[in-house]
């Protein structure tokens, strides 16, 4: 295992901001939520952000994610929670991963938090 992610990870002051950002998507843009999802939208270049859960077991259900993202050039996050990271969804259940295909009203919390991380 032991291969570092290519994820980044968050101080805890930024992981609201994530969530805020995903949740600002949902209502005025657009989200893929899942692995599946996620990859695809990834590897079809339509990805602006992507955050995934740290808490997903087996974590190999998830591990491709940030490298993929890498390659295009995707800005990737690791957030503690897939319950938190579902909730920032809209959905009922955990999700290891979501991506932003239309950021809406989250443009600027995307620059904030890219900012802040750097």
């Amino acid at each position: 295992m032991g291969e570092k992610m290519a994820s980044i990870e968050v101080p805890k002051e930024s992981v609201d901001k994530i969530y805020e950002v995903i949740e600002t998507a949902k209502t005025t843009g657009k989200i893929m939520k899942g692995t599946n999802e996620t990859t695809k939208a990834i590897e079809r270049g339509k990805a602006k952000f992507v955050a995934i859960a740290k808490d997903i077991d087996p974590a190999e259900i998830i591990m491709h994610i940030p490298v993929i993202a890498e390659e295009k050039d995707v800005p990737c996050f690791t957030v503690p929670s897939k319950e938190e990271l579902g909730a920032a969804a809209g959905i009922q259940v955990g999700t290891g991963s979501v991506a932003v295909i239309e950021e809406g009203e989250a443009k600027n919390l995307i620059k904030q938090v890219l900012t802040q991380i750097k």
